[in-house]
């Protein structure tokens, strides 16, 4: 009996170990993606700084990625950024492969 709940803490430290990764490397991917899109929309310095805060920001508004890439698309269509919803999202994808590499390095 002794064995299977040890068995069971592992599994327990080892997902909570994980979702804390994945928590990580989200919020690094949405300070990248905001410095990103910082750039595009002609921010600098801290100005860009600060949108990347935004960015992450947005994404505690739900779930999932949408509430991010709202933000993204919606800033870009009030400054005339002619990014298309696939280069934003496919951003989105590049800089979580980045931000999970990082993450794993540190």
């Amino acid at each position: 009996m002794s064995n299977m709940r040890e068995r069971e803490e592992t599994f327990e430290r080892m997902f909570v170990r994980d979702e804390e990764l994945k928590f990580k490397a989200t919020v690094r991917r949405n300070k990248l993606l905001g410095l990103w899109a910082a750039e595009k929309l002609g921010r600098t310095g801290d100005q860009a700084d600060a949108y990347a805060k935004e960015v992450v920001k947005a994404d505690f508004e739900e779930a999932g990625d949408e509430d991010v890439f709202r933000k993204i698309r919606s800033d870009f269509d009030a400054s005339g950024v002619t990014e298309t919803d696939d280069a934003i999202r496919n951003k989105m994808v590049e800089l979580l492969a980045e931000a999970i590499a990082q993450v794993k390095g540190e």
